[in-house]
């Protein structure tokens, strides 16, 4: 298999797979985007006669528009730029949730501080504000007070780029100290870990402490419909537990499309890199037996 690896940076997760790759014989064509150019019927980079193309880019849209572009020759991408695109924005990834009924905390957007106020006076002290476009738990803010939500709402106003225009609320939950990251391929569950803090945000970038979960009926039940939602893929669902660690029910707060594995891999007792290319190998095989179809339809 050719495996195109598309990225800005190699960190300790892409290391992880490029590993797991070469252990098997694959050859991996490094895409670096900060070097290279996307037209409208080819691009610099070395993308011939490849069998897939996984996207790890670091910036969204980055991400978003090579996908885009490799689609567009017919390059068989992972995740796919549809996907990718519900998943970077927080407000169409609620959107998405919602209208397949999967349990998503309550969110309303607004699009002037004063709508957004009055959306914070709604639900109530506290709740919580969250940039549409972001990561790593960064410029999210729980309100506690209507002095803290006029001067949020007033800073992010003056920062000047469009997408901190868009305010994104959201009831606060109130988790066990704790919330569950899966990471699935095609609705699939790879693995899972609850990852914990003091802090009421409890992402491993901001220092929770991680440990490996194994998910119930009803998890894996959330896990798979959740995928389907955004339009499957190799995704990270996040999900928190409702009414306490014993109560059985979740709701999904997010889909993450450019999804790490570190974390888990370390946590788990499954081999995370080995099992993301058991994915990738059937994903490349599936996606030559398709051509393989059209072309016999074709002739």
């Amino acid at each position: 298999m050719r495996v195109g690896i598309l990225y800005s940076r190699i960190r300790k997760d892409e290391k992880l797979l490029l590993n797991e790759l070469r252990d098997r014989d694959h050859e991996v064509e490094k895409i670096d985007v900060r070097k290279e150019r996307f037209g409208l019927e080819s691009t610099t980079a070395n993308v011939a006669d490849l069998d897939i193309v996984v996207d790890r880019c670091l910036s969204t849209s980055r991400s978003l528009y090579a996908t885009r572009f490799l689609d567009s020759y017919g390059v068989p991408v992972v995740n796919s730029p549809e996907t990718g695109d519900v998943c970077a924005d927080k407000a169409k990834n609620s959107l998405a949730l919602a209208e397949a009924d999967v349990p998503t905390p309550a969110t309303e957007v607004a699009f002037t501080k004063e709508a957004a106020l009055e959306a914070i006076e709604s639900f109530g002290y506290p709740c919580v504000l969250k940039p549409v476009v972001g990561s790593w738990g960064r410029l999210m803010a729980k309100i506690d007070t209507r002095d803290a939500a006029e001067a949020i709402l007033e800073h992010k106003e003056t920062l000047g780029h469009y997408e901190h225009k868009v305010f994104y609320v959201q009831e606060f939950v109130d988790k066990p100290g704790r919330d569950i990251r899966a990471l699935a391929v095609d609705g699939e569950p790879i693995a899972a870990m609850t990852r914990s803090s003091d802090h009421w945000l409890t992402n491993a970038a901001k220092g929770g402490e991680t440990e490996s979960f194994d998910l119930d009926d009803r998890a894996l039940e959330l896990v798979e419909r959740a995928s389907d939602a955004v339009g499957g893929g190799m995704l990270g669902v996040d999900l928190m537990e409702v009414g306490g660690t014993d109560s059985g029910e979740y709701t999904v707060h997010e889909v993450n499309h450019t999804v790490e594995f570190k974390a888990l891999d370390a946590a788990a007792d499954v081999d995370v890199p080995a099992a993301v290319v058991d994915w990738l190998e059937a994903k490349a095989a599936a996606a030559a037996d398709g051509a393989d179809d059209a072309t016999e339809v074709s002739a």
